[in-house]
């Protein structure tokens, strides 16, 4: 597996897996564009693909999706704070916390360690930026609330959890949940991990 930051030649790549795994609608090009932004700062990009290189020349030659996974960070400073944060439960300021937007990886290839390396290649990211922690909204509705055990694994610490997070109601987009349809009422438990 190679581990390598994301560009704007794999944005529709990155877009088709993250609807796949979250549902139609959780990333488009605009908000994609937006994300990759935010997540860039003293000329480090905190955003990371996972690439099957056995799959790679296959894939090209198909024209299909050689990306098996990928990470979405913002750069400490560079995102909002909203009502589904608690700042006042962190461990440092805002100023010092990056957030982990999405970690996503294929179906097929979970359980491999492809998350925790994306994970930790953002945290590298993070840091030289000068963060020094990072909070994300995990789905524990995730299969096997996978996604709330390697954040855990990882060192995260459970601030708070968010029941409907990521309700259309509450935001207004058109997203819809892999479980819940056009109505999401899953929990997002809101996490942070601190660096060494």
């Amino acid at each position: 597996m190679i581990i390598r930051t994301l560009t704007p030649e794999d944005f529709q790549q990155v877009i088709e897996l993250g609807n796949l795994v979250h549902g139609e609608g959780y990333l488009d090009m605009p908000s994609l564009e937006n994300i990759y932004q935010m997540g860039i700062k003293n000329n480090i990009n905190a955003h990371f693909i996972a690439e099957n290189e056995q799959l790679s020349s296959v894939h090209q030659a198909q024209e299909q999706s050689k990306i098996a996974g990928f990470r979405l960070t913002y750069a400490a400073g560079n995102w909002p704070i909203d009502k589904w944060c608690t700042p006042q439960k962190w461990p440092v300021s805002p100023d010092q916390m990056c957030y982990f937007k999405c970690n996503t990886v294929a179906q097929e290839l979970r359980g491999q360690g492809i998350g925790s390396q994306l994970l930790q290649a953002s945290i590298k990211a993070v840091k030289a930026q000068g963060a020094t922690a990072g909070v994300s909204h995990l789905w524990k509705q995730s299969p096997k609330n996978s996604a709330v055990g390697y954040f855990t694994h990882a060192g995260g610490k459970l601030i708070k959890e968010h029941p409907s997070r990521w309700n259309q109601q509450q935001d207004n987009s058109d997203y819809l949940c892999v479980i819940c349809g056009d109505d999401c009422h899953c929990t997002a438990c809101e996490m942070v991990i601190e660096f060494n």
